[in-house]
């Protein structure tokens, strides 16, 4: 049988956002009690007043904010060079025993250099490969026997180099896409290696995103 501590924590941790309306302190948590009270009821077999949850709410709000919120913020603060990177175009073609093969022929023909960006991610079934627009033509012709699920074009990029003690904080990615939800920005792709990531977004928003991300230094 669960206390009603735990009954709210584990009530809260399903819900994200609550996570972080709860750390901030913008949310009125005697009207949240009285919503979670037969959850919490059910969890506990018990009876439960709205104050006891109250009670519990407060003092996980203040583990919360240190847990969620202190270490993910220390750790944006020292984010390094952020990249923004337009004109792209994002390619999504099924995985096939030709592919890599297919891929190899590409890239002996792309230099890399600052003028060109390509990137590739490859799963079970698909492959994604996100190049410049001027390289369309390369992709177009090396690949051209391999089946294209998808192609979206007019993208940007926006890459985050983040300091390497980001890969023992839980929640860094988390807490981005977060803020960037909450502008209504649609993340088209995620590219990620251990210590930095670029997100993909419709050019119409590269703006929105690019002051979202860097606002982020300053919390």
């Amino acid at each position: 049988m669960k206390t009603i501590a735990s009954a709210v924590e584990t009530y809260i941790k399903s819900k994200p956002f609550l996570i972080s309306a709860l750390t901030q302190g913008i949310i009125n948590l005697t009207s949240l009690s009285r919503i979670m009270l037969d959850d919490i009821k059910e969890q506990t077999q018990k009876p439960v007043r709205t104050g006891a949850i109250v009670m519990a709410l407060k003092r996980l709000s203040t583990d919360l904010e240190f847990r969620y919120s202190h270490k993910i913020i220390k750790t944006l603060k020292n984010i390094g060079d952020i990249t923004v990177r337009s004109a792209l175009i994002d390619y999504n073609f099924k995985v096939s025993d030709t592919l890599l093969s297919a891929q190899s022929k590409l890239l002996s023909q792309v230099q890399l250099s600052s003028e060109n960006f390509y990137t590739s991610s490859r799963g079970v079934h698909e492959c994604n490969i996100v190049v410049s627009e001027h390289l369309a033509s390369l992709v177009d012709t090396h690949l051209a026997q391999e089946e294209c699920l998808h192609k979206e074009e007019n993208l940007s990029s926006i890459t985050l180099k983040l300091p390497n003690e980001n890969v023992a904080i839980p929640g860094v990615y988390y807490f981005v896409f977060q803020r960037l939800s909450w502008e209504g920005i649609n993340i088209y792709e995620v590219i990620s290696t251990s210590n930095e990531f670029t997100i993909l977004v419709n050019d119409d928003q590269v703006d929105k995103a690019f002051r979202v991300v860097k606002d982020l230094k300053q919390l």
